[in-house]
């Protein structure tokens, strides 16, 4: 077994939920700012997001954000996702991306009629 698969197997033995692989928008909301981005994977424990190099987040205070459920994904109307999440790893993605894993500690359905 090679290195790569030993760091990857620790990647996931550390996993508590199952994730799924969603491309979804995301909008992180910090004060005033409302900082585009996508997800690649989502649990209900944590979220893996991407983001332009040009926009930060900070790593010491928990942060919103919110996640755009089209209906193919939820089986009924769209929806929103309130989270309330905590950076747990930043990387560089690609030349133009970050990736972001966060920690989601709480979190809320919003239907069509209450998003804002």
């Amino acid at each position: 077994m090679g290195p790569e698969t030993q760091r990857r197997q620790t990647a996931n033995d550390r996993r508590r939920a199952l994730r799924f692989a969603i491309n979804a928008p995301l909008t992180v909301l910090i004060g005033n700012r409302k900082i585009p981005a996508f997800t690649r994977d989502l649990s209900n424990l944590g979220v893996y997001f991407y983001l332009s190099m040009t926009d930060s987040i900070p790593n010491d205070r928990d942060f919103e954000f919110l996640i755009e459920m089209p209906p193919d994904i939820t089986l009924s109307a769209q929806c929103k996702i309130r989270c309330l999440g905590r950076v747990v790893r930043t990387e560089k993605a690609s030349t133009d991306l970050t990736g972001i894993a966060a920690e989601i500690l709480e979190y809320s359905m919003q239907r069509d009629a209450t998003l804002a």
